[in-house]
């Protein structure tokens, strides 16, 4: 591939909204493959800071009733749609793979060095499910940083959500949206404060 060729592939990377995502999602060999491409990130230290858990088939619809039980204890004025949302965010692409950051203490290594790691796992994985014709969105929300969430996908004390990475087959196209312009976030440092 051409250096163009790889750039333009870069720039064609979208997210497509979950609901906009249906069947087929990848199967078995090619979420694999999807993986291999998304585990070759940045690692100081080779820690290996992540872990991946697949939600699919009825998992989803199991883990959207939990999330509407527990979004109703956490709130319970919460509106009739938005607890309706929350039972069917799950629902929508055939597969939802939970990026889990697992910084592990070193003293060489800090935590937020391996929790930027996992993140650019969710991105890799993004990238590699377009890369094979899929479309992909990474969402967190409240779900991704509730403590009962976590026990409930049986993640450890010290272990994180770094993403849930919704995949299937875009039901429609994309438009791009206007991204900023790098000229006006590049800034010279001169050495002087």
């Amino acid at each position: 591939m051409s250096e163009s060729a790889a750039l333009l592939a870069l720039d064609a990377r979208r997210s497509v909204p979950s609901r906009q995502l249906g069947e087929p999602g990848p199967d078995p060999a090619t979420l694999l493959r999807m993986l291999e491409s998304a585990v070759r990130v940045p690692d100081h230290g080779k820690r290996v800071p992540f872990r991946f858990l697949k939600i699919s088939g009825e998992a989803r619809h199991a883990l959207g009733t939990f999330l509407a039980e527990r979004a109703l204890l956490r709130d319970p004025d919460i509106s009739a749609a938005q607890l309706d949302k929350d039972r069917h965010r799950f629902s929508h692409a055939p597969l939802v793979i939970t990026v889990v950051a697992s910084p592990r203490p070193d003293p060489k290594v800090p935590e937020q060095e391996q929790l930027m790691t996992a993140g650019c796992v969710c991105f890799a994985l993004l990238q590699a499910a377009q890369a094979l014709g899929f479309g992909a969105q990474w969402l967190t929300a409240w779900m991704a940083f509730d403590p009962a969430v976590r026990a409930h996908l049986g993640l450890g004390t010290d272990e994180r959500i770094a993403g849930f990475i919704h995949i299937g087959t875009p039901k429609t196209g994309v438009p791009e949206r206007e991204r900023p312009d790098p000229a006006t976030l590049l800034q010279d440092w001169t050495g002087m404060p």
